[in-house]
């Protein structure tokens, strides 16, 4: 796709070029001169774009990260084009002699079919390239958008002196001060690539949000990214509530595939992971009303009561009892308090019930949660059964009272 739009963009710089040489020798105008040497330049603008874009694909083992960023350096080579074309612009509408013009009303139409072909290829071009991303693509556009003003104006110029208003000059610095200024946001944005600069706000923010949104991940300790050509490179370093090495790469793995569908043109995703040592660990427990009574069936509990516990001694520091949110489907009940429990990042459960091998305890025990039963049958009874056994290599262990005598 992108190359058939680059050879596209070939053929109409090809034949703007030619109509603007033609009507330029014809009619003597000044701006129409400086429109020809414009068109010349973006034809090899162009065909630059056509290299960008055979080359920006290539990996090899000196360049492992690909050849992304020559697509930016096509941009800053049309940016500098730009620069050119309007300094030559400028030149001549300021040093040139003065002669006398031959302006005929053909010369007028073509004029306007010079802005209406490269107006109609400029959308086409934008829109190809926003989709697949392609900063060659998106420059090109824009430097066909430079077209459509600075051929206007050569009109309003050309028609001028039709009526005997002497604009053709005038109208060639007005095309100076277009072609600076979006000569200017083509570099700035190609030079922010070639630099590393980071990913924009808005992306980041994305891929923050659906990393925390995972129930395994406790904190993102550092996130950036940075473009390349159309793709980007993401790396991460995330604190997991996990400590078994096999889950943390299958949460890493679930993390990339997530971003991979919130982020367009994603190249590599980078996730380091690690367990976190928690000073103050998350307790739930099933009621079966909002009393302090244990509910002796996990997925028919009303209320849940929610504690946060010093790992160092097992002091309860803060203690909520919150209701189970309407659930209209009984048969999956279960899962969906598993879940709501989940998404409250709980740290240990305390159960009467005995949840080996039914699917809620799969779905806690991937997000890092530990499954502890308990004989109590109140809640303070079950917080006074909590006992809590360090181990320095990876996270406190909470158990019963009942499991370590």
């Amino acid at each position: 796709m992108k190359t058939r739009v680059g050879w596209y963009s070939v053929l109409v710089n090809i034949f703007l070029f030619s109509l603007n040489l033609l009507m330029a020798a014809y009619s003597g105008s000044l701006a129409l001169r400086a429109e020809t040497a414009h068109n010349l330049l973006d034809l090899a603008a162009s065909i630059s774009v056509l290299i960008g874009l055979a080359f920006s694909q290539r990996k090899n083992r000196k360049f492992p990260y690909g050849l992304y960023k020559l697509e930016n350096m096509v941009a800053v080579f049309i940016a500098f084009g730009m620069f050119f074309t309007g300094y030559e612009i400028a030149r001549e509408a300021l040093l040139a002699p003065s002669v006398p013009l031959n302006i005929h009303p053909v010369i007028l139409a073509g004029v306007v079919l010079a802005i209406a072909v490269p107006s109609i290829f400029s959308k086409y071009e934008l829109r190809v390239g926003k989709e697949i991303n392609s900063p060659s693509l998106i420059a090109d556009a824009t430097e066909f958008r430079a077209h459509i003003l600075s051929s206007g104006v050569v009109l309003v110029g050309l028609s001028a002196q039709i009526i005997g208003l002497p604009l053709d000059r005038i109208a060639a610095l007005l095309i100076v001060v277009w072609i600076a200024y979006v000569g200017w946001r083509t570099l700035s944005d190609g030079m922010r690539v070639l630099l590393d600069a980071s990913l924009d706000t808005s992306t980041l923010e994305t891929i923050r949000a659906a990393v925390t949104s995972n129930p395994e991940v406790v904190e993102i300790k550092s996130l950036t990214g940075r473009n390349s050509g159309r793709y980007c490179f993401i790396e991460m370093e995330i604190m997991l509530r996990i400590t078994d090495l096999e889950l943390a790469h299958q949460v890493a793995t679930r993390l990339e595939e997530t971003i991979r569908n919130q982020v367009a043109n994603v190249d590599r995703v980078i996730i380091h992971t690690e367990p976190m040592r928690k000073e103050i660990l998350r307790l739930a427990v099933p009621l079966a009303s909002n009393g302090g009574q244990l509910s002796p069936d996990f997925g028919k509990a009303s209320h849940y009561a929610f504690c946060e516990i010093r790992a160092s001694d097992g002091a309860v520091l803060k203690q909520d009892i919150v209701a189970v949110p309407d659930i209209q489907e009984t048969k999956r009940r279960g899962l969906h308090i598993t879940e709501w429990l989940n998404s409250k990042k709980i740290d240990l459960l305390l159960l009467n019930e005995d949840l080996a091998g039914k699917a809620p305890e799969y779905a806690l025990r991937e997000a890092g949660v530990l499954i502890q039963r308990t004989t109590a049958s109140t809640l303070a009874e079950a917080l006074a059964q909590v006992n809590i056994v360090e181990d320095h290599q990876t996270n406190p262990l909470v158990k019963t009272a009942n499991e370590t005598a």
